[in-house]
């Protein structure tokens, strides 16, 4: 479980296939505090950590299902690309974001950026099957961040990026056309599932 609260801009090194993908990642995370077998998010996908080393940097590897990949924009990962890391929340950790499972539920597309301000306002277009879990005023995971969704129009829907967020996670990187990971609320997900049993 995570907050989507970005606490680490991570960097592919490398990419090798052996039945499943497996990915080594740049951090600065002390791997020595990280457990074989533990949780992290990348780019809001949850993968777990089978190795971890320090020559030359800090790192750690995930091993990635063809599933996950199906699902996420980790089939545009290459070699030097920035993701968005967050360490499993952990009892008594603050909770500043929104209640994240890691588990993506599609892409949405970038579909429009413009600067308001200092911040910019990013518009989304989501997958039909997922859209109408996306609500004005609530929460959605977009590469592992959690935002609060301004407006509402169809698939569409808009968030505000403040320059910190830009700073410190790879949305200062995000280009017109890119493919978002994206986990609705998972509120959302079960009060639409309570309401399709009781139909």
């Amino acid at each position: 479980m995570f907050t989507g609260i970005i606490t680490d801009m991570g960097e592919v090194l490398a990419l090798t296939r052996a039945g499943d993908l497996r990915a080594r990642i740049g951090t600065r995370y002390d791997v020595a505090g990280i457990d074989i077998g533990a949780s992290i998010a990348c780019d809001g996908v949850c993968l777990t950590v089978i190795a971890t080393g320090t020559d030359p940097q800090h790192w750690f590897e995930v091993q990635i299902s063809a599933e996950s990949v199906a699902r996420t924009n980790i089939d545009t990962w290459a070699p030097g690309k920035r993701i968005n890391l967050e360490r499993a929340l952990k009892v008594g950790d603050e909770l500043g974001g929104h209640i994240v499972s890691g588990h993506v539920d599609g892409l949405a597309e970038i579909v429009a950026m413009r600067d308001e301000g200092d911040s910019t306002r990013f518009t989304f277009r989501a997958p039909h099957a997922l859209a109408g879990f996306v609500a004005q005023k609530g929460s959605v995971a977009l590469n592992g961040t959690s935002l609060t969704v301004n407006e509402v129009t169809g698939t569409d829907f808009g968030v505000n990026i403040i320059p910190h967020t830009k700073s410190v996670t790879t949305w200062g990187d995000a280009r017109v056309g890119d493919g978002v990971n994206l986990e609705i609320d998972t509120l959302a997900r079960y009060v639409a599932r309570l309401a399709e049993w009781k139909a």
